[in-house]
């Protein structure tokens, strides 16, 4: 079977930078990219460093990350962990937005 190479991967789903996986320890505190493989569109989440990428509680380990905006400080004194990302469903984030 043939993986395809991160910069394969950047062409076909728009990223332009470093691709992270779930799983892997996050290198910088920042806004992310969040890609899932079928069910919902691309969103952005804040991740803290040396914490580890969530898995999605739909898609499991089909998720991919981007840094999009590098935030050493924040949250620096208060601290949120997430495990896993949460299901939003479209019908959903229509009504609430």
């Amino acid at each position: 079977m043939c993986v395809p190479t991160p910069i394969h991967i950047g062409r076909v789903m728009g990223f332009t930078g470093q691709i992270y996986e779930t799983g892997t320890a996050v290198p910088e505190t920042g806004i992310y990219r969040v890609v899932h493989t079928a069910h919902r569109l691309p969103h952005e989440v804040v991740i803290l460093k040396d914490q580890r990428f969530p898995k999605c509680q739909k898609c499991g380990e089909a998720v991919l990350f981007e840094l999009v905006h590098s935030a050493p400080d924040l949250f620096r004194h208060t601290t949120f962990i997430l495990y896993e990302l949460p299901v939003i469903e479209e019908a959903e984030a229509a009504q609430a937005g």
